[in-house]
């Protein structure tokens, strides 16, 4: 019997090698090489990325008939816009968070509203027992008859079942305990995460079943598994949030059938989770009143405004190199703003310590939160106030010019709902549009006119 020929896979990016070694030369990791005999009986390679029904000829573009794709929608509005406005029949779905974060009660609980719309689903789980399952289930209110739930991990058993039932979704709790048997390493691995999520994938195309599929996560954050499992999906969602706080935010990084900044937020409560209809509110309900260094700004996360507010902490440094930290704010651009400051305004910030939080766990990564953070160091180290009823929107340019932001009527619509009064913007964006007659909009050139009109004396 001829000897079966063994290879070596980096398991984080799929890197394939005939010998050991050390460092992965695909994505420069230590130790993730690990031995995988090669099977030969496994074909890869022939999944489809559309409908079965083509001729397989290459067609003129201008012929091509073009339909709206129906969607399938739940009764999580959050949940809808993240995806773009609802499930799309034959999706492939990718969904991952950090372990507790909440992504198997959110996936039952949207399994729950489309079994309540008489639609057969199925929820497989290979890390839970159908006893688990139906716990979690009854804390969640789960009645109807149209959800099958299914312990399997073996993937030719879940495919029959899903050819057996028929469902309209399909829930795969996780990916990473899914194993086809003629790869012989072990379940996880990145042959196995591929060879599966193919023939889900396969599935998903060939009988236009939306198929979500749950991924574990590395210590860094990242989806584990090779990067391809990324590439392979329509749409990956993230599911983020501090399990020492009630709320969840679910982002979109990848969606074929939508945008990809669209956010979704949750509040965790023990019946399950609840959609926050208007964060804003959520996230400047405990804004103290008068306290330097704190600003408001509206930022555009996908298709929505959201007002967050931004802190500012400056004080002297006892260092010989002063620290720069930000929570939910890019690090890098916050040394960029100081010297921003310091050459255009002339404040001495090069001996002082900065730290910057976005309040309410929010990511923030638009440049039209600058003018904002610009101002909450400002008011921190001047220990001058700004309004509570002022907002500030713009992006900071190296010269202390407030550059142009898009949407500026929307961000401006949102804060005046909230009951601000003034928002200070760039002053190239008020030509073509009239703000609100409830508040003023007051243009800007450089943020040394932002920081006299708004800092209060």
């Amino acid at each position: 019997m001829a000897k079966r020929k063994t290879k070596y896979v980096c398991q984080d990016c799929g890197y394939e090698s005939a010998k050991w070694m050390g460092k992965c030369p695909g994505c420069n990791s230590w130790n993730t090489l690990v031995e995988e005999l090669e099977a030969s009986s496994v074909q890869t390679g022939h999944t489809i990325a559309g409908d079965t029904n083509v001729s397989g000829k290459p067609e003129r573009i201008t012929s091509v008939e073009t339909k709206k794709e129906p969607r399938v929608t739940t009764a999580m509005r959050e949940f809808n816009r993240v995806l773009g406005g609802g499930i799309v029949p034959g999706s492939l779905v990718l969904i991952g968070g950090d372990p507790g974060i909440g992504k198997s009660t959110l996936l039952l609980q949207v399994s729950s509203q489309l079994a309540d719309k008489q639609m057969p689903v199925l929820y497989i789980s290979g890390e839970e027992s159908i006893r688990q399952t139906k716990l979690r289930s009854d804390r969640l209110g789960v009645t109807s008859e149209q959800l099958y739930v299914l312990a399997e991990t073996n993937l030719f058993d879940i495919l029959s079942q899903i050819e057996q039932i028929k469902p309209a979704f399909v829930v795969i709790d996780s990916i990473q305990t899914v194993y086809r048997e003629e790869v012989t390493s072990a379940p996880g691995s990145v042959s196995q995460v591929r060879e599966s999520t193919s023939e889900l994938m396969k599935t998903a195309k060939s009988n236009a079943i939306p198929i979500c599929i749950v991924g574990h996560v590395t210590k860094e954050g990242a989806i584990a598994g090779p990067r391809m499992l990324e590439h392979m999906v329509d749409a990956v969602l993230y599911f983020e949030g501090e399990r020492h706080h009630t709320y969840r935010i679910v982002r979109s990084v990848k969606n074929r059938f939508g945008s990809t900044h669209e956010m979704g937020i949750f509040e965790m409560e023990e019946t399950g989770l609840r959609e926050v209809m208007n964060p804003s509110e959520i996230f400047l309900e405990e804004r103290p009143q008068g306290a330097a260094g704190s600003t408001v700004v509206a930022s555009m996360e996908g298709t929505r405004p959201v007002l967050v507010e931004i802190q500012a902490l400056i004080s002297p440094t006892s260092f010989g190199n002063p620290r720069r930290m930000a929570t939910g704010f890019d690090t890098n651009r916050v040394p960029l703003l100081m010297a921003v400051l310091e050459k255009r305004v002339g404040l001495l910030l090069q001996n002082q310590d900065a730290y910057i939080k976005v309040a309410g766990g929010v990511k923030l990564d638009e440049p039209a939160i600058d003018l904002a953070v610009a101002v909450s160091i400002a008011s921190s180290f001047r220990n001058q106030p700004t309004r509570p009823e002022d907002i500030f929107i713009g992006e900071v340019g190296l010269t202390g010019e407030v550059r142009h932001v898009s949407r500026i009527e929307q961000r401006v619509q949102e804060a005046a709902k909230l009951g601000f009064e003034r928002v200070f913007c760039p002053q190239k964006n008020l030509d073509g549009w009239n703000p609100p007659s409830s508040i003023q909009a007051i243009g800007v050139r450089t943020v040394r006119e932002a920081l006299d009109e708004g800092l209060t004396t």
